[in-house]
């Protein structure tokens, strides 16, 4: 790619971006709508199950063991709106029009993309700092903040092409909301709020063997001091493969003809 081409790239990205960002701002109540979801799960499992779902532990060991889990569910959470938007987009017409433009041809993508990722660990901010007043505390030093940050915004980064790519398949916003909604449903069964050896041994692969576990798990090392494991490595082969999926399956969407 030339410097010419490279500025062209970041210059119309970033006016994507920014158109991105002031649809957030102008339309918060959808970004609110899904934060709704993991700060009442947050809410309720603490303050209602907490003493029960510790194990005699206490609500505070809960407490810690939790968030990290919801903080992942937030993720899954928000994105959703971003398959909303590239969906309104196209039933708009509006990606229709910018395939004609002058502009470089994935920069539209790519603004989605970053605009998504920065609601996205805005989000994991506001509910952490819930989690924060209810009694969360982590021993985490500086190095390990900084891999938690970077683990956040990876899988931010590969749900969000996820779900641009829902967006971009979907007919109508209603269907990518639907679309996406396994995003939800997925942490609900993760280890997000109960360990893996508690259930059935029937269920125990599908928690194990699905990306939201081992992002959970890696985040929960890092914030808690817990055993890792391979659980670092499998949540950045997951990524990889979600974002270069997600990738491919937007792109071969933005491209195709309009009918």
């Amino acid at each position: 790619m030339s410097s010419s081409t490279l500025s062209l790239a970041v210059r119309d990205s970033s006016t994507m971006l920014r158109r991105n960002l002031l649809h957030a701002r102008r339309y918060p109540s959808l970004t609110l709508n899904l934060l709704l979801t993991p700060v009442m799960l947050l809410l309720l499992f603490v303050y209602i199950f907490g003493d029960t779902m510790s194990g005699g532990a206490g609500r505070s060991a809960y407490i810690a063991y939790l968030v990290p889990g919801i903080l992942l569910m937030t993720i899954g959470s928000t994105v959703v709106g971003t398959a909303v938007s590239v969906s309104t987009d196209m039933s708009e017409g509006i990606i229709a029009r910018f395939r004609t433009m002058a502009i470089h041809r994935g920069s539209v993508l790519f603004g989605h993309v970053a605009g998504s990722v920065m609601q996205a660990v805005l989000s994991v901010v506001v509910v952490g700092a819930v989690g924060v007043a209810m009694g969360f505390r982590t021993n985490a030093t500086l190095l390990e903040w900084i891999a938690a940050l970077g683990l956040l915004v990876l899988v931010s980064l590969a749900y969000t092409w996820i779900a641009v790519g829902m967006g971009m398949s979907s007919p109508n916003a209603e269907a990518a909301s639907n679309n996406a909604t396994p995003l939800i449903l997925l942490p609900l069964i993760s280890s997000a709020f109960v360990p893996l050896d508690s259930m059935p041994g029937w269920f125990q692969p599908i928690a194990e063997y699905q990306p939201f576990t081992p992002a959970i798990e890696t985040l929960r090392g890092l914030l808690l001091g817990t055993e890792i494991g391979n659980n670092g490595w499998i949540t950045l082969a997951w990524c990889l493969a979600l974002s270069l999926l997600g990738y491919r399956w937007s792109k071969n969407q933005y491209d195709r003809d309009p009918k």
